[in-house]
């Protein structure tokens, strides 16, 4: 239902994925937060537990399994995603109304989820953030201190499946020096949003 609709719309979309520990959600809400680039964020939706400093309807709206099924029978969603276990899901009408209203609109999501968007949405940009090296990866994901080391190797074991698919991303940034990859991104934006 929510492709028909694709063409008619006056915004732009940009896909933001990457591994777990790279930096992306916190690159994204420096980006919105600067002020530099008319933009909004999509909230997703997902099944997992909020981490500590995590608002609802701020980072996420935290639902239950029970009610995102039901969301997904209703056609609500514009991708799906299982991640560690967790199901995350892009409620489809505020991406559309922004968009209608010619916002520039950061979709912070998986890459199976962006795979969908890919699909359905071919006029969007994808950009994948990464750090320089693997490592880093492990090291950040650990600084965080909210996980066992279970839940990190499994995060590792999916960041390389990730990163096996970034090849089809349309920009790769790489999130060595914070501010810097942040700056790269607002003049990204600032070329490629609405009127750019």
């Amino acid at each position: 239902m929510w492709v028909e609709e694709w063409g008619e719309l006056s915004g732009q979309l940009v896909v933001v994925s990457g591994p777990s520990g790279s930096g992306k959600s916190s690159i994204v809400r420096a980006v919105i937060e600067s002020h530099k680039v008319d933009s909004v964020l999509s909230v997703s939706e997902t099944t997992r537990d909020p981490r500590p400093g995590e608002r609802h309807g701020v980072d996420y709206f935290f639902t239950t399994p029970e009610d995102f099924q039901l969301a997904i029978e209703r056609h609500e969603f514009l991708e799906t995603a299982v991640y560690n276990h967790n199901r995350y899901g892009t409620p489809a009408k505020p991406v559309f109304d922004a968009l209608s209203s010619g916002k520039l609109v950061l979709l912070e999501i998986e890459v199976q989820g962006a795979l969908q968007v890919r699909h359905s949405a071919p006029t969007a940009l994808f950009v994948f953030i990464k750090t320089p090296e693997f490592r880093s990866l492990e090291k950040r994901l650990r600084q965080r201190g909210t996980e066992s080391d279970r839940i990190i190797n499994r995060r590792l074991r999916t960041a390389r499946e990730e990163l096996a698919e970034a090849h089809w991303y349309d920009v790769h940034l790489v999130n060595d020096k914070f501010d810097r990859c942040v700056s790269e991104f607002i003049t990204l934006l600032k070329s490629y949003g609405p009127g750019g």
